[in-house]
């Protein structure tokens, strides 16, 4: 049976901490750990096995990088495969009977979300200085209010949706296998469950990408395509 595990709550000082989401995500950073030294524990000039696979995802990402964010870009690549890695094992992290995805929590979006928007402001001024926040009164400057209402957006929307779709894939592959008989149930909480998977890895690549374009507006050299 496939249960999603209701969050508990503690206060702590005054505030108020999701223990389950917590808890979660440090399962979610000792898997990613995990895969990194099963990855590495043993290298081949050749890969092969695990190494094969996470080569192919990272020089995958790097490729991204070195295309949305120019030569700047692998500087960056450590913390865009990070991402990756911890936003698809959250995905599916949920998808296992008895745990629950950190990213079913707008907490946890929301802060990943703000995290990368934070990032593209620090190092467009680093990088750019006056003319990164010149470019928010292009072309004309009353185009300000527009350019405040975007930036504000951004958060909002890389957050919301992969809260929104990580959510309401757990609750339907939940109410699948409550609602309909024992066997009945086998094919299509199957068929969801893959489908829970695909949707799990493409929300991660789609975060992950909608980020690299951020940063790379924020970290590109002049002059770069």
């Amino acid at each position: 049976m496939h249960e999603i595990v209701v969050r508990g709550a503690e206060q702590v000082a005054g505030f108020t901490f999701n223990t389950q989401t917590l808890y979660m995500t440090w399962i979610v950073m000792a898997l990613v750990i995990l895969m990194a030294w099963l990855a590495t524990r043993s290298l081949k000039l050749v890969p092969t096995g695990w190494q094969n696979v996470m080569e192919m995802a990272i020089e995958s990402l790097e490729e991204q990088a070195g295309v949305m964010m120019g030569k700047r870009g692998s500087f960056f690549a450590p913390f865009i495969v990070s991402l990756f890695l911890f936003l698809i094992v959250s995905n599916w992290l949920g998808l296992i009977p008895g745990f629950s995805s950190p990213t079913n929590d707008l907490n946890t979006t929301l802060g990943l979300a703000l995290l990368v928007i934070v990032m593209v402001h620090v190092l467009g001024l680093y990088y750019k200085g006056g003319h990164y926040i010149g470019h928010f009164f292009q072309p004309f400057k009353v185009f300000v209010i527009i350019n405040a209402v975007e930036e504000i957006a951004k958060p909002i929307t890389l957050a919301c949706r992969l809260f929104g779709n990580i959510l309401a894939g757990e609750i339907l592959l939940h109410i699948l296998v409550q609602l309909l008989p024992i066997g009945v149930n086998a094919v299509p909480s199957v068929v969801w469950l893959a489908f829970s998977i695909f949707i799990g890895a493409v929300q991660a690549f789609i975060f992950t990408m909608l980020s690299m374009a951020y940063l790379g507006n924020a970290v590109k050299a002049e002059g770069e395509e």
